[in-house]
């Protein structure tokens, strides 16, 4: 009680005291200076930035390419319990001479008899040389391969590292190679699982429809086909008398990709009252809007970099696609992504993986520039911008991936697909939409962003993959 009765008197004596106005008076009359509404997540969005976009029209883009004899190239999956690896049977159709094979009991079949065996760092997998008699799956680690090179020691073949997936070895089965015309060596740990030819072909003589499967391989490696796989077009050159010159045509694929725009959507909601009341000095529903725009961007990016059907991280060619050397980007991998294109761009990375490149050039005393772009400072290796991008994931190894882009369709590289004009339109190619009032006075606002991206021909994105950042 004595408090209660103590505090009028002090604020009484305060008020007595009291010289001038406070400041908590004055700001009664004051308006208050203040910012719009901030948020983080924004980002320079530079993928969206440097694609040249292409208008499209029906919503579909469709990619002609002359007609390429794919043979398949992919990965294989495993599964593990405990230490016993697996492969999937299923992914064993990416093997080249299984593309396309449906008889699961076979796969099964072929996937009980392959041997896992383990290597250490620098252990020899198969020797240049020796009998070439088994099928190899990269189940886990990095393995170099090698041959003999000119001066008596072994040379890096193609600067090709196999990872996790890759496989070597299969088209000794249709090939009757002899032996192997490359070295393979383990640079980290590696788990590799072998399948004997021999088991192979005693497995194809039980199974009508390997057999068959075996000779439509065979079918396509006899057909003519450039260094690309592509329908070759025959061109006789040097000649100085009368010769009968070739007769050729350029062959289509005839069953190009289409590309359909996707779209990225959500229903913005304001109250009436806020739009009506509260609308000065800020406009509250262009605020609600700008925000969720920019949150709309930023998945537009993240999709056109991870969706699994057109994000780029899915659909680069997997022979455009390399690993690192020892580990974290060092120049000689940037060096290596360059040397696979003409007319590159622009690498994109996430920041973590460009800083982990800056340390490599810091520990070997190479300075590495920067770039003004946009009248941003950005980094730079070789004159080529590089853009930091967040949406580039990195795995629980502390691993990530560095892209480099040719672009524009007049040089048959990646483009960013749009459709401008579109109803409601309030930025290229994205809507708002007045959806109505609901009976509590609601307004909705269905807000669509429609885009998608194409590669043109492979050799316009290269990644460099399993990039350690945390090194």
């Amino acid at each position: 009680m004595t408090g209660v009765s103590i505090r009028p008197d002090l604020d009484q004596e305060n008020r007595q005291s009291q010289m001038s106005l406070s400041t908590e008076g004055a700001r009664n009359l004051a308006e208050i200076t203040k910012t719009l509404p901030q948020m983080q997540g924004i980002t320079p969005r530079w993928l969206l930035q440097m694609l040249p976009w292409v208008e499209v029209t029906g919503g579909t883009y469709r990619v002609n390419r002359r007609l390429t004899y794919n043979v398949g190239d992919g990965r294989v999956s495993f599964i593990n319990t405990g230490t016993q690896v697996r492969v999937i049977p299923q992914t064993l159709c990416e093997l080249p001479l299984l593309r396309g094979f449906e008889d699961i009991e076979v796969l099964n079949a072929l996937a009980d008899r392959f041997v896992q065996q383990e290597f250490a760092p620098g252990e020899v997998i198969v020797q240049q040389g020796q009998p070439a008699d088994q099928v190899l799956l990269i189940a886990h680690g990095k393995v170099n391969k090698l041959k003999a090179g000119k001066y008596e020691a072994e040379a890096l073949q193609d600067v090709f590292i196999l990872s996790d997936g890759a496989h070597f070895g299969d088209q000794a089965i249709v090939l009757s190679q002899d032996t192997w015309d490359v070295s393979l060596r383990a640079v980290t740990r590696c788990i590799v699982l072998s399948l004997p030819i021999q088991a192979f072909r005693e497995l194809m003589n039980q199974s009508e429809a390997l057999q068959t499967q075996i000779d439509r391989f065979r079918a396509i490696l006899r057909k003519p086909k450039d260094k690309y796989n592509q329908a070759p077009i025959a061109i006789t050159a040097g000649h100085s008398q009368e010769t009968e010159l070739p007769r050729t045509f350029v062959d289509y694929d005839v069953s190009p990709r289409e590309y359909e725009l996707s779209v990225a959507q959500t229903i913005l909601r304001v109250n009436t009252r806020v739009a009506d009341l509260y609308n000065e000095p800020m406009n509250q529903t262009e605020e609600q809007l700008r925000l969720t725009i920019e949150a709309l961007r930023e998945r537009q990016e993240y999709e056109m970099l991870n969706n699994p059907d057109f994000g780029l991280l899915h659909n680069a060619d997997l022979k455009q696609r390399i690993f690192t050397r020892t580990g974290p980007p060092t120049p000689d991998d940037l060096d290596e992504l360059l040397s696979r294109r003409r007319k590159s761009r622009f690498f994109l990375a996430h920041p973590r993986a460009i800083a982990a490149f800056g340390r490599e050039c810091n520990r070997r005393g190479v300075y590495s520039p920067s770039t003004e772009v946009n009248g941003k400072i950005v980094p730079a290796w070789r004159n080529y911008p590089i853009f930091p991008c967040n949406k580039i994931p990195i795995t629980r190894e502390g691993t990530s991936s560095i892209l480099v882009f040719r672009v524009g369709q007049e040089d048959q590289g990646v483009v960013g697909l749009h459709k401008t004009g579109i109803p409601d339109e309030y930025q290229p190619s994205l809507s708002v939409r007045l959806m109505g009032i609901n009976d509590k006075g609601i307004i909705s606002y269905l807000v669509s962003a429609y885009y998608s991206t194409a590669v043109l021909i492979p050799d316009a994105l290269g990644i460099l993959e399993n990039v350690e950042v945390g090194h």
